[in-house]
């Protein structure tokens, strides 16, 4: 029997909203120990994925000021406002405006293998699964590695 996307996928799918902030988002990926989440609207619909890169992405954007240390004084060679203002604006980001918009997706009866190349080739960590359109479940990368355990511990009874 062939694995399919439904036998490995994470159902019903953990997902954050469009409007929620990147703080709460990031809190929520530590606490359930995942790297991404299908970005849902209001009536439900996805959207897009937002995942630790997209944080880690909107973290690097930040310029921070070059400062000298002279004895325990610190001196800024260049204005600490525009550090300032970057600093709250990314606190105050939602997910929708980190995330990917139009992600990557499956089907919940692509085969396996169809989930790894897509992941492997588009690069994507968090795969939306979808049955007539509507999100069902996600797949994670550790999702494929578990299954590939899984399928090697069980060829060898």
């Amino acid at each position: 029997m062939q694995t399919r996307a439904r036998d490995i996928m994470t159902a019903p799918p953990l997902t954050v909203r469009e409007e929620t902030p990147v703080t709460e988002f990031a809190r929520r990926l530590l606490e359930h120990r995942i790297n991404g989440m299908p970005v849902v609207d209001a009536a439900g619909r996805l959207v897009g994925v937002a995942t630790e890169g997209d944080l880690v992405d909107q973290c690097k954007r930040l310029h921070i000021p070059t400062m000298l240390t002279l004895l325990d004084a610190v001196i800024y060679l260049e204005s600490p406002r525009q550090f300032e203002r970057d600093l709250r604006k990314m606190a105050a980001a939602t997910v929708g405006e980190i995330c990917t918009r139009d992600p990557v997706t499956v089907d919940e009866d692509a085969a396996l293998e169809e989930v790894a190349s897509l992941m492997s080739e588009r690069k994507v960590y968090t795969l939306p699964v979808l049955k007539d359109g509507e999100l069902v479940g996600v797949i994670g990368r550790s999702d494929v590695v578990r299954s590939l355990v899984r399928g090697a511990a069980g060829a060898g009874d």
